[in-house]
């Protein structure tokens, strides 16, 4: 059985304080380096432009390109270096749509799960949502790419703004987990049909709700915070990785914090 992971591969570009790097991005890269350290039957695809931005990836046996005319393209400004907790992004806002027809000779013949990392709300087609329940297996879905609109350009990328998707109840509807931030929790609200929904909030923990219970999980504390790009994203890999081994969520939730902190030690992936 074979965990699937889906969503775009980027090209960044981290800004903190007055330094800068090129980097290689995108939620599905950085959770292919905790599963394959955490959970090794899976499956990684993205869609993009350059099929050169998956050499970083730890196992390129295990990643498949769903070619496109364009690569999303991120800039991750963290103007100060001692609150990484607060970010500005710009986006070129890349549509790139994933199809069904992209992914029907790309998928395995068993399927453990699926995790969807939309980073717009054009990667995910409702269409490719349905198909993809219909496998009726848990699906893993981070919200925050549904969110994302346009906003003002600024030299030829745009600034992003979050807002409410009037979709977001039929692409959630039956999902097993959903992952999101404390500020897209308090935009969208809580009132979703879906088992869990893990929210997150940085140095202040995450907690844990499902139909029948809030956890609370703190966070581990860090003495030495490199780089937080990526940091949510590690947080939902590892948190999944235990999940489908049977854990608890509370003890999901204590591994994916203490992976999570130590990503922050590391400029890159995990």
């Amino acid at each position: 059985m074979v965990l699937v992971i889906i969503g775009p591969v980027t090209h960044d570009l981290v800004i903190i304080g007055d330094e800068e790097s090129e980097k290689i991005g995108g939620a599905t890269y950085f959770q292919s380096f905790v599963f394959e350290k955490f959970y090794k039957d899976y499956l990684a695809i993205v869609n993009c432009s350059d099929v050169n931005l998956v050499n970083d990836f730890p196992s390129k046996d295990k990643v498949n390109v769903i070619l496109k005319e364009d690569t999303h393209f991120f800039i991750n400004y963290y103007p100060d270096k001692d609150d990484m907790d607060y970010r500005e992004q710009l986006s070129n806002f890349a549509n790139i749509p994933i199809y069904p027809n992209d992914l029907k000779d790309v998928l395995p013949d068993e399927i453990e799960g699926f995790v969807l990392n939309p980073l717009n709300k054009y990667d995910f087609p409702i269409g490719t949502i349905e198909y993809l329940k219909s496998f009726n297996v848990p699906i893993f879905i981070s919200v925050q790419g549904f969110l994302r609109s346009p906003g003002n350009e600024v030299n030829d990328n745009y600034e992003i703004e979050l807002g409410n998707f009037n979709k977001l109840n039929s692409i959630l509807e039956g999902v097993s987990s959903i992952f999101l931030d404390e500020h897209e929790a308090n935009m969208i609200g809580l009132d979703f049909d879906v088992d869990e929904m893990i929210i997150t909030n940085g140095s202040h923990g995450s907690r844990i709700i499902t139909n029948n219970d809030e956890i609370k999980i703190n966070a581990v504390k860090c003495n030495h915070i490199v780089d937080s790009t990526g940091c949510g994203d590690t947080y939902m890999a590892a948190y999944i990785s235990k999940r489908l081994n049977n854990y608890s969520d509370r003890q999901s939730g204590e591994f994916a914090s203490e992976i999570a902190s130590k990503k922050l030690t590391k400029s890159g992936h995990y």
